[in-house]
């Protein structure tokens, strides 16, 4: 007898979407108020993880700079697009949080964008930077918990995308 996929009730999407960006955004606020543009990186993990106060105007790797108002409109519509989309088309457990977390992604750089004109960046991985520098030469971008969210999210999904539908073998019919 085919099994129903296991679901998050419908609370679930947006309150995980607030918190992950509540924090997102308190940790943008810790930035601004403790840390110093342009200032030497302070390690937390040395080699892994530094503190680097920066600010974006632009999407990843500053593409689009000067752009901060019209990428802010369009992920907050994104973002609560995916959350409308999970509250009226409720998914598999995986996929909710995964599409969860980029709508969060979204919404916390779109909050930034929309109040300041710029999406404030505070993380960075010497370890990343130096694989990026060994590939191309340039510097891995600084980035915050909204980037990895969305980031995080995005990866999960494609990689999800290549595994076998293990919700299509529990119903499917047996030969």
């Amino acid at each position: 007898m085919p099994t129903a996929p296991r679901r998050f009730p419908l609370w679930f999407p947006p309150v995980l979407a607030l918190v992950l960006i509540a924090l997102d955004q308190w940790l943008k606020a810790w930035a601004v108020g403790h840390l110093l543009l342009g200032a030497d990186p302070i390690p937390v993990i040395p080699g892994l993880l530094d503190w680097e106060l920066t600010y974006n105007t632009g999407a990843a790797w500053s593409m689009f700079s000067g752009s901060a108002g019209l990428l802010a409109l369009g992920r907050l519509l994104v973002g609560l697009a995916i959350l409308g989309y999970l509250l009226w088309k409720p998914q598999n457990r995986f996929l909710t949080v995964v599409l969860s977390l980029i709508a969060a992604g979204a919404v916390g750089n779109a909050i930034d964008g929309l109040r300041q004109g710029k999406v404030t960046d505070m993380i960075h991985s010497p370890l990343l930077s130096a694989v990026t520098e060994a590939i191309n030469g340039s510097r891995f971008p600084i980035f915050n918990i909204a980037d990895m969210c969305v980031v995080g999210g995005t990866l999960l999904l494609l990689v999800a995308s290549f595994l076998p539908d293990a919700e299509q073998k529990k119903t499917a019919p047996e030969t």
